[in-house]
């Protein structure tokens, strides 16, 4: 693991270079609200591998993984501010230009930002994004807190995060609060006009197909979707190949 150096902060990162002579586009991954460059697992390899080995980025926000921590409390425009003032920096400093991004949850959020504010990427893979606040998202991260107060919940993250109660109490206490009801960024989507592929478990506990027709309905460029019968909010554990074969094609299909 490396580590890279924004505004006083460490993040940390895992970076595969592909050929000298590649120009496909760089794969760059970002986890969701509880993920870390480790919580990824073998994903992000799969999926290299799978397309024929490209560039990959995997990297922690600050606060998660081994990043520096983050001070809390999360503004609800966190997810604004990784996308237009982060992931721009951590790009650049790599030299990796016009990437194909790959989010996952609040990853997939901030892919979404990032590309509508007009940043060039060569397409989108949002795995359980979110639009818009459905009512069982907050079910669901309600159900969380009270795991976190009364299950292992706690000592498992702290396996994946130096601060593990920072990123926890940041996500959740944001989400949970009454100024996050509105959270909203449907707005940004008529700006994407890149290739998008959503991916959506029907049993995800956070977010329905709602999202996916919100998107499906804004977006300008060609756009996909994969419906995992039965997949909940983490479909990159356990039995994967569907989902790698996806993505790969997907992204083979930009090359």
């Amino acid at each position: 693991m490396a580590s890279l150096e924004l505004g006083g902060a460490s993040i940390d990162y895992h970076f595969e270079s592909g050929s000298a002579a590649d120009r496909r586009p760089p794969l760059v991954f970002l986890h969701e609200g509880l993920g870390s460059v480790e919580l990824w697992r073998s994903f992000p390899d799969d999926v290299r591998r799978a397309c024929g080995s490209p560039s990959s980025l995997v990297y922690s926000r600050p606060g998660y993984g081994r990043s520096s921590p983050a001070p809390r409390p999360w503004p609800v425009s966190y997810m604004h501010r990784e996308a237009l003032e982060v992931l721009p920096v951590v790009l650049a400093e790599l030299g990796l230009t016009m990437p194909i991004l790959i989010g996952h949850s609040d990853g997939a959020s901030i892919a979404l930002i990032h590309a509508g504010a007009g940043h060039p990427v060569a397409g989108l893979v949002l795995i359980a994004p979110h639009v818009f606040v459905e009512e069982c998202s907050i079910v669901g991260i309600t159900a969380a807190r009270d795991a976190y107060a009364t299950t292992d919940l706690g000592p498992r993250l702290g396996r994946y995060h130096n601060d593990a109660e920072g990123v926890f109490r940041g996500w959740n206490d944001v989400w949970l609060s009454p100024g996050f009801r509105d959270w909203n960024i449907e707005d940004v989507l008529p700006q994407v006009v890149e290739p998008v592929l959503a991916i959506q478990g029907d049993a995800d506990q956070y977010g329905t197909m709602a999202q996916l027709d919100a998107i499906e309905s804004a977006v300008r460029g060609p756009f996909q979707r994969l419906v995992v019968a039965g997949g909940g909010h983490v479909l990159h554990a356990g039995d994967t190949g569907t989902l790698v074969a996806a993505v790969a094609t997907f992204c083979r299909d930009l090359s």
